[in-house]
């Protein structure tokens, strides 16, 4: 592969669903990747944020991983995938034999150092480089930001802190009295491997649990969800979490852990001290471990000289272009996020960039 040109249409930022879904249909429209458009991703291998998931998740047990657009072209899809394999190597796999069928020609590892104006051109500042683009397109996705609510007393804590990104495998808990933050799928499959490992379990979140019935399709929820992430990124307000208008659907798996007592959540504690977690009534739980699965908010620092963020904590973005620099499109950002429709995206956002490009 060649190095970067100087100058390009279009650099996408991000090889994960959302970059590689935009990508396809640059293609599609016309562009020439490596010359016309330039897809940049940090991470050392395929499979977007996937490559960094813990060992034991496995397809199926996760939010349902939907289809990159033209993948049928290869024979393969996540409906039939191995649900033996661990996740993370099942959706490299798809991933890299994607991106050599389409010739993306994605570059990494690639770290975006930062986006800035230089007076009228639009750089792309990349490890030691820049590149010059007319349009941006940000697939970074939320994995490498993930968040972590402050409690009084965290400094306090002899244990460990953890967050989604730092859990590895069970194994490492052995023995241990172990807390899990949260109210997504995340933390109940942390909770439902630890099981076997943890010598304690506590499970807290900070609002109630909602339990579908498994194979309810809640419509009704799902779209109210969306438009709630919409209405959020058009006002430039911080995003709204997704589970906590959707809720979790009671597999079989899942029904088996709230009837052994595993998938049974006590209100969020109220403090935190050197040994454990105290709530409001005085109650205490010793700990040597607290996982924080408390979600994750889209990593946009390196957007930052553009600023684009509003005081109300987000970017006002609509129908997947930033409304105060029109050259810059979010891609698996708010109503677009990849658990909730970021292929069918790709195709509106790679539409809106030729248009754009059309009319400089």
């Amino acid at each position: 592969m060649t190095s970067p040109p100087a100058q390009t249409s279009v650099v996408v930022i991000g090889a994960g669903q959302a970059g590689l879904s935009v990508s396809f249909y640059l293609k599609r429209l016309g562009l020439e990747p490596g010359r016309e458009f330039v897809v940049f991703d940090r991470g050392p291998g395929t499979g977007g944020a996937w490559q960094s998931r813990w060992e034991a998740l496995r397809i199926g047990s996760a939010h349902r991983i939907n289809d990159l657009p033209g993948m049928d072209e290869l024979g393969v899809s996540f409906e039939d995938a191995d649900r033996t394999l661990p996740a993370k190597d099942v959706v490299a796999d798809y991933y890299e034999r994607y991106e050599k069928h389409y010739a993306l020609q994605v570059r990494r590892p690639v770290e975006v150092k930062k986006v800035f104006n230089r007076g009228a051109e639009l750089v792309v500042a990349y490890d030691d480089s820049e590149i010059i683009t007319d349009a941006v397109v940000n697939a970074t996705g939320t994995w490498g930001s993930p968040f972590m609510p402050w409690y009084p007393g965290m400094n306090d804590f002899r244990g460990r802190h953890l967050r989604t990104p730092d859990y590895i495998a069970a194994e490492e808990f052995e023995g241990q009295s172990v807390i899990v933050v949260g109210g997504g799928t995340s933390a109940t499959g942390f909770l439902l491997e630890l099981e076997g490992s943890a010598s304690e379990l506590t499970w807290v979140s900070r609002r109630p649990i909602e339990f579908l019935d498994e194979g309810e399709l809640n419509l009704e929820a799902g779209a109210s969800a969306v438009a709630k992430q919409d209405e959020a990124a058009r006002a430039g307000r911080a995003l709204p979490s997704i589970v906590s208008g959707t809720g979790l659907p009671r597999t079989r798996r899942i029904q088996a852990g709230i009837e052994r007592g595993v998938l049974v959540a006590r209100p969020m504690f109220s403090s935190i001290e050197a040994d454990g977690v105290r709530w409001d009534d005085g109650t205490f739980q010793r700990a040597d471990a607290i996982i924080w699965s408390t979600g994750f908010r889209p990593e946009l620092r390196h957007l930052a000289p553009l600023k684009l963020r509003e005081k109300e904590g987000g970017v006002t973005v609509g129908a997947g272009s930033s409304w105060k620099d029109p050259r810059i499109f979010f891609a698996g950002y708010g109503p677009q996020a990849s658990t909730i429709g970021a292929n069918r995206a790709g195709r509106q956002i790679a539409r809106q960039v030729v248009a754009m490009l059309s009319n400089l």
